[in-house]
């Protein structure tokens, strides 16, 4: 019997965000947050109660990713790339990388005159280590994201010197995807809408991933 016969679909994760999931996790099931463990010392004359956050393991990153994006799928206002709820995921072409020095890891694309970009922190880059994140900027939030494209200095320009209008972050997110330099890749997603708008005939909508996985 041929061992290959029956094909298995796998994710091949690049990026999944744990500070975003167990902020979701923790609204849509409580009991499910990441486990606290205690660690009592005891020393002569000392007694000293340490508290840690476990690490979440490889099979338990997962569940809880998931759990999550079931529950978005279900309940949540999850869009597509063409019509955005307060998530929304597809599937289409990408270039990624880190952003000009940045700790912001940017992935963009375009689809059906849709130029979408996604945004986030390197250090949730799977094997990425903690010396990528040494800004420690929380770059899911729009104002850090949009600041981490300004390191472009076209982008820079644009956003220095603008009245801070949504068209004027719209635009930014067309320029760092058309300025993106690296092979496509095609790639899964799911994430948080932070922007969404129109430039003319395209629309333009930036996000910070749940999780990216590759979809080749």
């Amino acid at each position: 019997m041929d061992a290959y016969c029956d094909e298995v679909s796998f994710r091949y994760y690049v990026y999944i965000s744990d500070d975003k999931i167990d902020m979701l996790l923790s609204q849509i099931d409580p009991a499910l947050t990441r486990k606290r463990t205690t660690e009592v010392s005891v020393s002569l004359p000392l007694l000293g109660a340490k508290r840690g956050v476990e690490a979440p393991s490889g099979s338990d990153r997962i569940a809880r990713l998931e759990r999550v994006v079931r529950h978005l799928h279900d309940f949540g206002d999850l869009g597509s790339v063409a019509e955005p709820g307060q998530f929304f995921g597809g599937i289409l072409p990408m270039r990624w990388g880190p952003f000009h020095g940045t700790s912001l890891v940017y992935f963009g694309g375009e689809i059906d005159g849709t130029v979408v970009g996604l945004g986030g922190s390197g250090k949730h880059v799977l094997g990425s280590s903690s010396e990528q994140d040494a800004e420690g900027v929380p770059r899911s939030v729009t104002p850090n994201l949009l600041d981490g494209l300004a390191a472009e200095p076209g982008i820079g320009d644009l956003l220095g010197v603008g009245t801070g209008a949504d068209d004027e972050a719209l635009r930014a997110v067309e320029l760092a995807t058309a300025n993106l330099r690296g092979p496509l890749q095609n790639v899964e997603f799911v994430a948080k809408r932070l922007l969404s708008g129109r430039l003319g005939s395209r629309r333009v909508v930036l996000g910070s991933p749940l999780y990216v996985a590759l979809a080749d």
